[in-house]
């Protein structure tokens, strides 16, 4: 057998080949290939890049290189930075690049690097999502902004790049459910709405934290109403019981939300 080539089969006895090499006392993959002619070709190919860092580079791909684009990244890192780490990723000074393909590269604050070293980034629908527990987790939820937040009104990427998620890079408008930023008489203020049959404006608010709040006792208003409707409340990071149960006290609410005859709704 081939230097770099180990023989396989499939579940249906079919032969196949894969390819690696061994790097810093690391077993790298290289892909699986159906000839062992082409898996010793990858493996000589990432001999060629692990030993000439002046003339492999990520920017550099071969448009017939038989390594897969992400095992290239892979390759060039563990060179360049001497750690291997199995997901694409290429580290820079205080940053590192996510390659979700040859023309996606996602920028990271170093901090999380150890998480996207372990947690594979997929892209689908123009969404980025990471596996956790079996289950797709969208990687905006890390900067605390939730599935349907729409970009440029509930956050914004500072620099207007978005494949660059360093932590300074991304502003959060609107954080809360049913709350938005808006200007009033030339002042900042937080409004409050709801989706019932149409939206129904809750309240004007002077913080985000009242706003996000009149928006969970508009809930449990419709809720004491009959209203089944499974509302998402809001929770205040950083308030204890104290200071919520009197910030709900006292937050005033829509008259046309109070009054409202949900039988007239639920008949609609």
């Amino acid at each position: 057998m081939l230097t770099g080539v180990y023989p396989a089969r499939k579940k249906n006895g079919e032969s196949y080949f894969r390819a690696s090499i061994t790097y810093m006392n690391k077993h790298i993959s290289l892909g699986s290939y159906s000839t062992e002619a082409k898996a010793h070709k990858a493996y000589q190919t990432a001999r060629k890049v692990l030993d000439n860092k002046a003339r492999y580079r990520i920017d550099n791909y071969p448009s017939s290189c038989p390594i897969p684009f992400q095992k290239w990244v892979v390759l060039i890192n563990a060179r360049d930075n001497g750690i291997y780490i199995k997901n694409p990723v290429y580290i820079r000074k205080r940053y590192f690049i996510y390659y979700i393909d040859r023309d996606t590269a996602l920028k990271f604050d170093a901090e999380d690097l150890f998480y996207y070293a372990r947690h594979k980034i997929i892209k689908r629908g123009g969404h980025l999502f990471t596996s956790e527990y079996g289950m797709q987790v969208n990687i905006l939820s890390r900067y605390g902004i939730k599935n349907y937040a729409v970009p440029g009104r509930d956050y914004v990427f500072v620099n207007g790049d978005d494949t660059d998620f360093r932590y300074s890079n991304i502003e959060i408008i609107n954080r809360y459910n049913g709350v938005s930023k808006i200007f009033r008489n030339g002042k900042t203020c937080y409004q409050a709405r709801i989706h019932i049959n149409g939206y129904y404006i809750i309240g004007r608010y002077s913080t985000e934290e009242e706003a996000a709040i009149a928006y969970n006792k508009a809930v449990n208003i419709l809720k004491d109403k009959g209203f089944s409707k499974n509302y998402s409340l809001n929770y205040i990071e950083g308030m204890d019981e104290i200071a919520y149960a009197s910030m709900y006290q006292r937050v005033r609410i829509s008259k046309r939300i109070r009054e409202l005859d949900i039988r007239n709704i639920l008949l609609q």
